[in-house]
């Protein structure tokens, strides 16, 4: 038999929408600006980081970061982010968001200035300290990806929206990383000139150009600086509060004065939830298995196949601009100039394609639901991804323009599609005491894609041609097959998609069965009434 809500998460379920709300997702939100920019800030700087600490006299082209070097200072971020969300996860549901959030963030703050003053007699020593230090962000990172989602509770029918909206804010980090990169590097570059590396290979590379990168680092600490203060004030989610803390009384009045309404306490109530079966089983359990295996399974997976695409785009554009011929030759180009281009790139791409599609999401999600997105962009993108391969040599040679529109057009339904909804239904389809271990799991699996797809990509989209390979590469399958496996890997992203329910209009405890009696049986009229 189906047990009644209580009042304190119904209240969250039909509450309208008011300033705190709005409050929560930008405070929630600015944690996905910080992951965002420390995690893609990198990818603007390591082409500098090669011209100053692997410069080779006398060599035709700019000094760049060996292939071991390159592979770990782009992808040990990922690595800490992995092993973060698997300790991380565990700790959110036995001691709570709120009090994990603010060791998360701390952990940021010191680790994006630190990576910024990475120090070392030579080259070897600062790229040891730099991935150091990155590994460490990249754990509190790990940390603030579950608890930014579940830490958002909101009415049922726009749940998918404000969820959306925190997740969208990686949008303007994004963003942020390519416009800090501009002004830096075009205030060095104004304050000292230097000419192309092909007329003065060593003057091309003038000796404060040591400076841009780690002042773009550093700034990745501002935004985790300024929310700690306000993530701190935020009040613990009610549903941890009342369904694993077993404090009623707190999650009342922690609502009560965010939302304005009068809710009872009801504990009794909370007692007889708390010892049911149906409330009491594990992760390891059968169960589990029977409930939400499938689910899980489907969480991972896509979340998994996803970010070995999404993020072998984001890290290696600049290559695959720079292989059509949009970015010039680097030796065309001073050091600092280099990265002024490279930030246009990607700054553009952001602003045209990112951006848009995490906010076609916010508004559309509640309205067509998360699955119909997330097949949606997994199709799209399969699509361009062969668009792109089949007549690579096309665009590459004599269309430009014509590569970047399909290519844009992949982020644009990366970002409306999976990369968002792979985020938000692990939030909200497993019961709350397993529901940051859970996402914690999801996202570690995707942060496992994404070091398939940092290591992975560098390697496997060198070219075939022997005397094409960057120095210290391999030959690997070149651009165009690396994009005939991304289609792929989208295509079976797609197809895992199907085995995750639409949370859609449901709430969190319906999707969870956390209000269902021990036969399973769920009566609409007793699960969720308006108060």
């Amino acid at each position: 038999m189906a047990r009644q809500q209580l009042q304190v998460l119904n209240a969250l379920d039909f509450a309208k929408t008011q300033l705190y709300h709005f409050t929560a997702i930008v405070i929630a939100g600015m944690g996905f600006f910080t992951d965002a920019y420390d995690l893609f800030s990198i990818s603007l700087v390591t082409k500098l980081l090669g011209r100053i600490y692997y410069h080779i006299d006398g060599a035709e082209k700019p000094g760049t970061l060996p292939p071991n070097v390159a592979a770990t200072v782009n992808g040990v971020a990922f690595c800490g982010t992995l092993s973060g969300q698997l300790f991380f996860w565990w700790l959110e549901d036995k001691m709570g968001r709120k009090r994990v959030s603010g060791v998360t963030l701390i952990l940021m703050i010191i680790c994006s200035i630190a990576s910024g003053f990475s120090f070392g007699g030579e080259s070897k020593g600062v790229m040891i300290t730099l991935c150091f230090f990155r590994f460490w962000l990249g754990f509190g990172i790990g940390g603030d990806y579950p608890l930014s989602a579940t830490i958002m509770s909101a009415n049922k029918k726009t749940r998918g929206a404000f969820i959306a909206a925190v997740f969208a804010m990686q949008g303007f980090g994004f963003l942020a990383g390519g416009i800090v990169a501009l002004i830096v590097s075009t205030a060095f570059d104004h304050a000292y000139k230097a000419p192309p590396y092909s007329m003065d290979p060593v003057g091309s590379t003038v000796r404060q150009a040591d400076y841009v990168w780690r002042i773009i680092l550093i700034v990745g600490a501002l935004p985790a600086l300024l929310t700690y203060y306000w993530r701190m004030r935020m009040p613990e989610t009610a549903r941890y509060t009342a369904l694993v803390a077993n404090n009623t009384k707190k999650a009342v009045a922690n609502m009560s004065k965010v939302l304005h309404v009068e809710i009872q306490a009801e504990e009794d109530k909370v007692e007889k939830l708390v010892e049911a079966p149906t409330h009491s089983f594990g992760l390891f359990s059968r169960q589990f298995a029977r409930r939400h295996g499938l689910h899980l399974l489907g969480t991972t997976m896509a979340w998994f196949l996803l970010d070995i695409a999404f993020y072998s785009q984001n890290l290696f554009q600049k290559d695959n601009f720079s292989d059509i011929g949009w970015i010039p030759e680097a030796k065309s180009m001073n050091a600092i100039e280099e990265v002024y281009r490279i930030a246009k790139a990607q700054t553009l791409i952001a602003l045209c394609s990112t951006v848009p599609g995490y906010w076609f999401t916010v508004f559309l999600i509640d309205i067509i639901g998360r699955f119909a997105i997330q097949v949606m962009g997994f199709f799209f993108m399969t699509v361009f991804m062969f668009a792109l391969a089949i007549p690579y040599n096309h665009w590459k040679n004599h269309n430009h323009k014509g590569f970047l529109v399909l290519y844009s057009l992949t982020f644009f339904f990366a970002n409306f599609g999976p990369n968002a909804t792979t985020f938000i239904v692990p939030a909200e389809i497993f019961p709350a005491r397993l529901r940051s271990t859970c996402h914690g799991i999801s996202a570690a699996s995707g942060k496992a894609g994404a070091i398939v797809g940092a290591f992975g990509f560098l390697y496997a989209a060198q070219s075939t041609d022997k005397t094409k390979v960057e120095a210290g590469y391999r030959p690997g399958i070149g651009i165009q097959n690396a994009l005939y496996v991304l289609g792929v890997i989208n295509f079976f992203g797609m197809v895992f998609t199907f085995l995750v329910p639409e949370p859609k209009g449901r709430s969190l405890e319906e999707l969870s069965g956390e209000n269902e009696g021990e036969e399973g049986e769920a009566d609409p009229n007793t699960k969720t009434v308006p108060v």
